[in-house]
């Protein structure tokens, strides 16, 4: 059964008519939309304690504390407002009255368009609620980036994810997929995207985070989630910024480990020829999900705990686990290149360029223009793709970049980026371990 969506402001009246609900907005940036949400949909001093926005940097440093980092749109800051507001509830909120509230307190902080759109709109938003009176406390923290191309709108789309997130945290905690679904009810197509969601707390007691954020992508809520070798998740933008980047691509369901040995030689190549810090450098492993959403527009629950327990087990490895949509190198590459890395590697099998520049693959007359997209996309000068090379069954032949056969109309481009370097053979690689494609 399909379920009920409630507009926003039905949503909102919900949770003020509710007499057990009660707690405080504190918002910083883009206004106290979610506030007003509530303010409009009427009966608002049933739920409302108190609202508040400490726009002023020294007003906000001496009330929540300064951060380390200088940056006041972060999860550190999103935190130490929901630890302040929800201690000051149960502080000065203990009289009679109050005995028969399940209190809250919701913040967000926020950067949107500027007036020259040079910045990256997004925020940070969170809920810390009891789901009993009296009860312990629970978190729901997620990130957000925010689409579209006008601050007056985007202010907009953060009132009505405030919104959802409060109704979430109150009626579908119960339920992680449907409180993930909600989060973007009422929004228009393109206008957010959710790339991290964090929960705790004993009602959350038997949520798997890793599958929460998987269902980000799986929704199209987010284009990829990424795992560090403890097996939690990280927000991509703080974890990939300005760093040396080497990324292995693996196949949905490969039943197998990773080449750990050529792919090991691809790292220490690829820092070699960057002189990357280690201290600087993320090492990747991918875990692709873009076919199987591909074939199944719906994925089970089945599904989804396949690629949790794969991401679980690539953790266990000690690497860092990236489970995406992206179908092509170059969409990765695009992606990656969002978040300024110092370098980037991308090491994949030199079987997979075979499609790429072949036009056989293709309808003629798009051939061109789908291998300038690729090319376009996919490389830049601190951008090279690291092939490691596979045995031909048919031949018995080793295959790479020297051997590998391509179209005729695509080997001058072919040549160009092997000439140059965009296209990088493993080198001292042990025959042993070429595998048969």
């Amino acid at each position: 059964m399909a379920r009920e969506i409630f507009e926003t402001k039905r949503k909102a009246l919900k949770i003020n008519l509710d007499p057990a609900i009660y707690g405080t907005f504190a918002e910083i940036g883009a206004g106290q939309e979610v506030a007003r949400n509530f303010f409009e949909a009427g009966a608002a001093s049933g739920t409302i304690a108190k609202t508040m926005s400490a726009y002023d940097m020294a007003f906000s440093d001496a009330i929540y504390g300064v951060e380390e980092d200088g940056r006041y749109v972060s999860r550190t800051r999103v935190t130490k407002m929901l630890t302040h507001e929800f201690d000051l509830l149960t502080e000065r909120l203990h009289m009679e009255k109050y005995e028969n509230k399940k209190f809250f307190a919701f913040a967000d902080t926020v950067t949107t368009l500027n007036f020259t759109k040079t910045n990256d709109p997004h925020g940070w938003l969170g809920i810390r609620f009891q789901d009993k009176v009296g009860g312990p406390v629970n978190d729901i923290i997620i990130h957000v980036r925010l689409l579209d191309s006008d601050s007056k709108l985007q202010a907009k789309v953060l009132g009505i994810l405030g919104v959802n997130l409060v109704f979430a945290a109150y009626y579908y905690s119960y339920d992680p997929q449907v409180m993930i679904e909600s989060l973007v009810d009422n929004l228009a197509v393109g206008s957010v995207e959710i790339d991290l969601v964090k929960v705790s707390g004993p009602v959350f007691e038997h949520a798997n985070e890793r599958l929460l954020n998987l269902y980000l992508i799986a929704k199209g809520y987010a284009k990829a989630a990424i795992f560090k070798p403890n097996g939690k998740a990280a927000q991509i933008k703080d974890y990939l910024y300005k760093k040396d980047i080497i990324v292995l691509r693996t196949k949905y369901r490969q039943k197998s480990l990773p080449n750990f040995d050529l792919f090991n030689l691809a790292v220490e190549q690829f820092k070699k020829n960057t002189n990357a810090d280690p201290e600087n450098t993320v090492v990747l492993i991918e875990v692709l999900m873009g076919n199987v959403l591909d074939d199944e527009l719906d994925l089970t629950h089945e599904d989804l705990q396949y690629f949790a327990q794969r991401a679980e087990e690539l953790c266990s490895t000690g690497n860092n686990i990236m489970v995406s949509n992206f179908r092509r190198n170059n969409h990765l590459a695009e992606f990656v290149k969002t978040f300024k890395p110092k370098h980037v590697g991308i090491a994949t099998n030199i079987s997979n360029l075979r499609n790429i520049f072949n036009s056989e693959n293709y309808n003629k007359a798009n051939y061109t223009n789908e291998l300038l997209s690729y090319i376009s996309g996919m490389f830049s000068k601190d951008v090279k793709l690291y092939a490691y090379p596979y045995l031909n069954r048919k031949s018995n032949e080793i295959i790479t970049t020297k051997n590998l056969k391509v179209s005729e109309e695509a080997k001058p481009l072919y040549d160009f980026l092997i000439q140059n370097h965009y296209i990088i053979d493993i080198e001292e690689y042990d025959e042993r371990f070429v595998k048969t494609v």
